[in-house]
């Protein structure tokens, strides 16, 4: 099986690449345009640079990961989060269609999309699920409903055989510092090695959110490229809520230094829900659970922050 991943410079697509290699896949990476040696490069606002990859990696399935991940980034530059989410992905989906025509078959394709599609809701409505009314109330949220909405179009239009992951909070070492997690581990991790005061800065502590390892996150997608069903849309998630005060409080454990804490106004976000949880029952009956406990993330996400460091110490 041949695998193309855009996106396989970020976060998650890194790891992707690893999952799939481990499974035997045959796998394409594309990065962006300033992606590493050894990767296809493309522009999701670029055909072309579409075009190209998937004449060279005539895959069976695709996964589509590029994309505008942070939501403050979103909300101060909307027309490029929607650029990059809405219309990179009509874009890559009109490369798969064309190209497609061509060999006279389509690929799966799988597309990362998000849960901020979900929007503000009634706590009662937790745990979502994947029919819930979407109402996005950022435009992050926005960007990524309307690359959904597309997508749906292009299964029911072109039938391209298209499943849609919607992502809740997901984790893992080597994640950005735009992210409440990994800001906190880097945060212990300087007060720990001495580089700064025992002073950590935090926003809304109150917010509920659904925290998965990225490397559950992965088994995830490809489990829905094995065996989901097109045009369907599936929940990434591990269904149990978690306060973000909590996961603080856990790190702090994990550090094992004093702190204190405390709340930086820039760090608060006007239109944050307060709780944020899915359903994930769909994505399970097609073999799939999170296998990687909460614990075991936190303690590798620190653990690599303070290894980070040590090593700028050293150097």
């Amino acid at each position: 099986m041949r695998a193309l991943v855009t996106g396989a410079d970020g976060f998650v697509g890194k790891y992707l690449v690893g999952a799939l290699q481990g499974r035997g896949y045959e796998v394409i990476a594309a990065g962006g345009p300033n992606a590493a040696d050894g990767m296809l490069r493309i522009d999701v606002a670029n055909m072309e640079t579409l075009q190209h990859a998937l004449d060279v990696a005539k895959p069976d399935t695709i996964f589509h990961l590029a994309g505008q991940p942070f939501v403050p980034h979103a909300i101060e530059k909307p027309l490029e989060a929607f650029e990059i989410n809405a219309m990179g992905t009509v874009r890559m989906l009109e490369a798969v269609r064309t190209s497609g025509k061509a060999r006279g078959e389509f690929p799966r394709f799988v597309m990362a999309g998000s849960a901020s599609v979900y929007g503000r809701i009634a706590e009662a409505k937790n745990p979502l699920r994947e029919d819930y009314p979407i109402g996005p109330v950022d435009p992050y949220g926005a960007s990524k409903a309307a690359a959904e909405c597309f997508a749906t179009s292009a299964w029911c239009s072109y039938r391209i055989p298209l499943l849609i992951a919607r992502s809740f909070n997901h984790i893992g070492p080597g994640q950005s510092q735009d992210f409440v997690v990994p800001a906190f581990a880097r945060q212990l991790a300087r007060i720990k090695a001495g580089l700064d005061k025992p002073i950590i800065q935090v926003g809304n502590l109150t917010t509920e959110r659904d925290f998965l390892d990225v490397r559950d996150v992965v088994e995830a997608y490809i489990a829905m490229a094995e065996d989901g069903d097109p045009g369907e849309i599936y929940n990434v998630c591990s269904g149990v809520p978690m306060r973000i005060q909590d996961i603080l409080r856990l790190l702090i454990q994990i550090a094992n230094v004093p702190v204190e804490v405390r709340e930086d106004p820039s760090k608060f976000r006007e239109a944050d829900l307060r709780t944020l949880y899915g359903d994930n029952a769909k994505l399970c009956a097609l073999g799939w659970a999170p296998k990687i406990p909460l614990g075991r993330s936190l303690r590798e996400i620190f653990d690599d922050e303070f290894a980070q460091q040590v090593q700028t110490i050293s150097q």
